[in-house]
């Protein structure tokens, strides 16, 4: 009954024009902040994939280091018993440090990611290849997988025609007690295998070889490891297979999901999604009070009305939540509108990329959009729940004010 009313109101004709042109502001600014957090909303959503799908490249589901320290050791019998759980679906172990690369004239420090043969079942890597191929090689005669970034710092060519190039690899060793720095370094030579493309921050930071070629110059023994990387056949499970991982090795390691081995990234991106929405909230707050001033003027346009309603019986409620019902109906229909646009906006992106990214030096050249349910019942509750707070003012001073009939 309430809303019978509201509807009549709202479609009825004012003997003020500007009554009407205030309510149809109001539903038009509702609408295009409705639209608006769902398209940014929806936005970020995408780019929050297209990063992670990146990061999953690289990172693992779960990775194990030391608490302290740059190695740790772990027997067979430990490495077994995690391979063993049910969730765990493939397990590479790793030797990483710092290292020195030259090429003829060029040289540069990259973090050398010395791994084994299962590390292409933990991270996709190899889809990744920009040139040549995903070849760490073998202890004796190690490959060496660049960034491209790095590939450009030392001007290496990984071309099949021309034969493999032959880098100098200098690696720190990690229980020298020697007091020649010199006697602390080792030295091998790697041959230029292949280039991967994933991300700048991987790209000009990171190289991948054969992990015994690294551990025999960092001189560390047979079970010894600066990490342990796992992939999961859900990933969802992460939390209780860490907790079996830590059963296993005990609470001396660190053992991290992907969530937690990039923490400051993820924490970044939900608060930057969070800030934008809270700011177009404003938006909305904005039209809160259109929306007072054009229920204020409806409450004096319609006096006599609010007399009959009271001269039969009306209750303070009853006028009090057809003028509440009137705000609401305001917010539905611009969270409406908005909602449709901002969905029909949304599937055009989708499926034809009609909003593009200017530059030319990212990895796509749209905007990414996902869709999520929730987004689309925060904003409209969010738009919904401002309305309400809005039409009470005015719905209640209607309420309570007498008006005679004459």
């Amino acid at each position: 009954m309430y809303f019978k009313f509201a509807w009549r109101y709202f479609k009825a004709k004012k003997s003020a024009n500007a009554i009407n042109i205030i309510a149809w502001v109001t539903t038009g600014v509702i609408a295009f902040a409705t639209c608006c957090q769902i398209l940014v909303l929806s936005v970020f959503n995408g780019f929050e994939d297209l990063v992670k799908s990146l990061y999953s490249n690289f990172y693992s589901d779960i990775k194990i280091s030391p608490a302290k320290g740059k190695t740790f050791f772990l027997d067979t019998s430990a490495i077994k018993k995690i391979q063993s759980l049910e969730n765990v679906k493939r397990l590479s172990l790793i030797a990483e440090e710092k290292a020195l690369l030259k090429y003829n004239e060029s040289q540069t420090i990259v973090q050398l990611k010395g791994v084994d043969n299962q590390y292409s079942q933990v991270c996709d890597l190899s889809s990744k290849i920009l040139s040549g191929s995903y070849d760490i090689g073998q202890a004796d005669k190690p490959g060496i997988i660049l960034g491209v970034g790095i590939q450009n710092a030392i001007g290496v060519s990984v071309n099949e025609a021309f034969g493999p190039e032959n880098i100098t690899v200098i690696l720190p060793k990690q229980h020298s007690n020697n007091t020649d720095p010199i006697e602390t370094l080792s030295e091998g030579n790697v041959r230029a295998a292949g280039v991967f493309s994933i991300q700048q921050d991987f790209d000009n930071s990171y190289a991948l070889t054969d992990i015994d070629f690294v551990k025999q110059l960092m001189a560390l023994n047979d079970n010894e490891f600066t990490g342990v990387e796992i992939k999961l056949n859900r990933e969802k499970d992460n939390e209780i297979t860490c907790k079996q991982i830590s059963k296993i090795i005990g609470d001396t390691f660190l053992i991290k999901n992907r969530y937690q081995q990039n923490t400051n990234l993820y924490n970044t991106m939900k608060n930057e999604k969070w800030a934008i929405y809270a700011l177009l909230c404003l938006i909305l707050i904005i039209a809160a009070f259109n929306m007072i001033s054009a229920l204020t003027m409806l409450v004096l346009e319609k006096k006599q009305d609010i007399a009959i309603l009271q001269s039969i019986g009306g209750t303070k409620k009853l006028i009090r939540n057809i003028f509440l019902s009137e705000g609401v109906l305001l917010g539905l229909i611009g969270t409406g509108i908005g909602t449709i646009t901002a969905s029909v906006i949304c599937w055009l992106q989708i499926n034809f990329k009609i909003i593009k990214l200017q530059g030319g030096s990212f990895l796509i050249d749209y905007f990414p959009i996902k869709c999520e349910a929730t987004d689309f019942v925060l904003v409209g509750s969010t738009a919904l729940a401002i309305c309400m707070i809005a039409s009470w003012i005015p719905s209640k001073k209607a309420a309570e004010q007498s008006i005679t009939l004459k």
